[in-house]
């Protein structure tokens, strides 16, 4: 069939050739991409081997999220990887500070807010994560402004790192730290509506919890045909 792009065979044909040509290019692109960025993630998990579940956790819960608010395909991609490697920037924070059981202080907590900036130097220098720099860097901004490192505000945030912020922020909260306990879904859930429009995306929250609702519900259904 001849596109609507292309007024004859010619044409068409000339055009398919192009296209088949940017396809094969983007397949390459793509495979380049993920094997940085499983060798990222792989340095990750040789200093903090806990980190594996949660950053596979977050980013399934970010492209769920992602696919919620309509993200095209190739935006759910790069949100996906953004969400895996959120946290690639701690490899320069101590580990005696991510798993002290206590309070953090103002001293350890200036290392912890500087792993953001090094996440963004490390994908920077890596032409095929280069485009998830911004993400990272942006993930701990909050939707008022008073996040880091840059103080962003609202839509000033990329919208992939508002929907790992919320992601990340759930499965955090409903895990357990070596300062603290996990808490209940439910609990979490709260929380996340707590803090929308000061924290976080009040859109992007009103997405997860839909998410999780229609999650539930499938969940009970499943149980009473058991």
């Amino acid at each position: 069939m001849i596109p609507t792009e292309a007024s004859d065979v010619s044409s068409a044909l000339r055009l398919a050739d192009e296209r088949l040509y940017a396809e094969k290019g983007e397949g390459r692109r793509s495979v380049v991409t993920r094997e940085t960025s499983d060798a990222l993630l792989q340095v990750i998990e040789e200093c903090e081997p806990d980190v594996n579940g949660h950053v596979k956790e977050v980013s399934a819960l970010a492209r769920d999220v992602g696919a919620r608010l309509g993200l095209k395909a190739t935006q759910l991609d790069e949100l996906t990887r953004a969400a895996e490697l959120h946290d690639v920037g701690k490899v320069a924070v101590p580990s005696s500070i991510l798993r002290k059981p206590g309070p953090l202080d103002e001293k350890e907590w200036s290392f912890v807010r500087q792993h953001t900036l090094v996440g963004d130097r490390i994908l920077s220098a890596a032409p095929a994560l280069s485009s998830l720099a911004c993400v990272v860097r942006s993930s701990h901004e909050h939707f008022d402004g008073s996040g880091y490192p840059d103080g962003l505000a609202g839509e000033q945030i990329p919208l992939a790192a508002r929907v790992v912020a919320v992601c990340d922020a759930y499965h955090a909260m409903t895990s357990d730290r070596p300062y603290r306990g996990s808490l209940a879904h439910w609990e979490a859930i709260e929380e996340l509506r707590r803090c929308a429009g000061r924290q976080f995306d009040p859109v992007v929250v009103a997405a997860f919890c839909e998410l999780m609702e229609a999650s539930l519900e499938k969940g009970n259904a499943l149980s009473a045909l058991a």
